[in-house]
């Protein structure tokens, strides 16, 4: 953190609670697992590789982009559970989109994919004890208790989620 001032309450955490209505994490991550096995198959196979809008993502990138994430999320929270002391790297969702060969997966693998990391998520989350929860992260210029990264990734969810329901079903669905 190269002369930054960490922000305790950073905006982004704000949005992440607003988004979780604030539930706390264990019925957030049963619901946003929930919310997956819920998806319309059929209709998210209906709208394919379109987009509502040229240069934005396909539905397969976002559940690609909603897995790759989780992922770098549990991972970011494992480091800090463990206490071992490196601060994780930040990402560039771009990047990571236009190396995916996401488009060339089915809905069913991605979602099933998707369902599969959640659990897992859910069961590395549930082994961690209070004092691991609150575990103090510092990364980038945030500060935050580790059960706010479960937090963040149900909310990314559901702002993804959204995008899909706001803008691609109605006109492809």
């Amino acid at each position: 953190m190269k002369n930054q001032e960490v922000k305790k309450n950073p905006e982004f955490l704000e949005y992440v609670l607003k988004l979780n209505g604030g539930i706390e994490l264990n019925k957030a991550l049963q619901i946003s697992l929930n919310q997956i096995n819920e998806l319309d198959i059929a209709q998210l196979n209906r709208i394919g590789l379109k987009t509502y809008k040229e240069g934005k993502w396909t539905i397969h990138k976002i559940l690609q982009h909603l897995i790759d994430w989780e992922r770098i999320w549990c991972f970011r929270a494992i480091i800090f559970a463990r206490g071992e002391g490196t601060v994780p790297d930040a990402h560039d969702q771009e990047i990571m989109g236009e190396n995916s060969n996401t488009d060339e997966l089915s809905i069913d693998q991605l979602i099933n994919e998707l369902r599969i990391v959640r659990q897992s998520t859910m069961m590395m989350f549930e082994s961690f004890n209070k004092k691991i929860l609150e575990t103090n992260c510092k990364f980038f210029e945030y500060e935050m208790p580790l059960y706010t990264i479960g937090l963040t990734i149900t909310a990314h969810q559901i702002h993804h989620f959204s995008i899909i329901k706001d803008r691609y079903i109605p006109l492809y669905g």
